[in-house]
């Protein structure tokens, strides 16, 4: 991806509702050409306003936005020519599957043997030829999802945003419709901005998540660094399980540090410069963890009483206190695993490239 150039540009961009508080504070952000980008972020934090301001629906306080290469700032919607797909679906209930594929093309002037056509090629791309005669009260509600992933299509755009597309549809829907989008937008090469508030789904289908909190990204990158390589608290404990231990650096050496966390040590990978005795976050995640390893095995190592264990199918969850901070440890479900009950007392460890020591999240946009 990284020689693909840049589509989408977010340069020093807020947004104030008030001109007091903003909600999004300084944005520079980059969607590559073709690229999957998905903004991830809790309700509030700022991803939707984002993409309302890409799509025109929302003006920047400052800053500036460019697609292509040209501003847009000025541009209105209609004529930014970008596809929209909508939780909601937001299709004509009085019009057949046919016409509501077939609206956009008549708004921008297309012949009707060129509209016919291309209405029966979006209707191919979401795998629902045949349906062109039904309304849309008659469809599922994935069928529902599908024509209106078509609608945005079928003009044939190079920029598509998605606003929470899949939240009104259960989670097996969801699962089929997420691998559905990700191979519509890898055959057509298009390039797509999407929001949700969920992880699983930001994990499963882009090639990179911008993670927002408090009007501002964390940290952008593809869903295994930011999964095995967060930089902040908020990202480490958003995405995934994580298990945080807070305390203050005591030592510095290259790129290790031990920290002090409740009277004892802990040694962990520096994630960002830190000087000695700044308060500093440290991130471990459960399967990293190692239950009853050999004596000096890792150079975290710690005796644990477990708290209480949870059968999760594939694995299991103990629960466990570690330098006065709730611990959660995950096994996997294999032989053997019910050697170790609530109320044992075990050691456990862990490697100090597994504890990554975080820099400070970003604070609020206001």
């Amino acid at each position: 991806m990284a020689a693909q150039p840049a589509y989408v540009e977010f340069d020093a961009v807020s947004k104030s509702y008030d001109g007091v508080s903003q909600v999004v504070r300084d944005l520079h952000l980059t969607v590559r050409e073709g690229e999957f980008l998905t903004l991830l972020g809790p309700s509030g934090s700022g991803k939707t306003t984002c993409l309302m301001m890409l799509a025109g629906f929302e003006t920047p306080s400052g800053g500036a936005i460019r697609i292509g290469g040209r501003a847009v700032d000025d541009v209105p919607p209609r004529k930014r020519d970008i596809g929209m797909v909508f939780q909601n679906y937001a299709l004509f209930p009085h019009m057949t599957v046919g016409r509501n594929l077939a609206f956009p093309l008549q708004a921008r002037g297309m012949e009707k043997s060129a509209v016919a056509e291309r209405v029966q090629r979006a209707l191919q791309l979401v795998r629902l030829q045949g349906f062109e005669d039904r309304r849309p009260g008659q469809l599922s509600g994935g069928q529902q999802q599908r024509v209106a992933i078509a609608r945005a299509l079928v003009f044939e755009p190079d920029l598509v945003l998605m606003d929470e597309p899949l939240g009104a549809l259960d989670r097996r829907l969801r699962e089929e419709m997420q691998f559905e989008i990700r191979r519509i937008q890898r055959s057509l090469g298009v390039t797509v901005v999407y929001v949700t508030h969920d992880q699983t789904e930001a994990m499963a289908m882009s090639d990179r998540v911008a993670v927002f909190n408090h009007g501002r990204i964390q940290q952008v990158a593809p869903p295994e660094v930011l999964y095995e390589e967060p930089e902040r608290p908020f990202v480490a404990t958003f995405i995934g399980d994580n298990n945080l231990l807070h305390g203050r650096v005591h030592s510095v050496a290259e790129d290790i540090c031990e920290v002090a966390v409740d009277g004892q040590i802990v040694k962990a990978f520096l994630v960002a410069p830190l000087d000695v005795g700044q308060e500093v976050s440290l991130a471990i995640r459960p399967e990293r963890v190692s239950l009853a390893p050999d004596a000096g095995l890792y150079s975290n190592e710690f005796e644990v009483r477990i708290e209480d264990t949870t059968f999760l199918g594939d694995h299991l969850r103990m629960q466990t206190v570690v330098c006065g901070s709730e611990f959660v440890i995950k096994i996997p479900n294999i032989i053997g695993h019910g050697g170790v009950l609530p109320g044992d007392t075990v050691r456990i460890g862990w490697t100090t490239t597994d504890c990554r020591a975080l820099a400070p999240d970003l604070g609020p946009a206001d």
